[in-house]
């Protein structure tokens, strides 16, 4: 709701600059990959997992950090993805 407010109040291009930051996952789904390649196990995963959203709120109060909150995240939600994924593998 607050978002409609301010989009609102501000213009519509602010919507287009929010909708404009698709890298913050498609970086970290590169950089998921490549772990993913390292064959990881479950524990490690979980460890991954941890410190990308240790660091997300990290970040958030970072003054120069603060704009790209989105790799920590992205790599908690891809790496989440990768687990559920692994974990459907091994129960086939």
């Amino acid at each position: 709701m607050i978002l409609v407010i301010i989009i609102g109040i501000r213009d519509e291009n602010m919507l287009q600059r929010v909708l404009g930051s698709g890298w913050g996952i498609v970086l970290p789904g590169m950089i998921v990959a490549v772990l993913a390649l390292a064959d990881l196990s479950n524990n490690a995963w979980r460890m991954v997992i941890l410190l990308a959203l240790l660091l997300t709120p990290v970040m958030l109060y970072h003054k120069r950090l603060r704009h790209f909150i989105l790799l920590p995240s992205g790599v908690a939600l891809v790496g989440g993805m990768i687990m559920m994924l692994l974990n459907l593998k091994a129960m086939v």
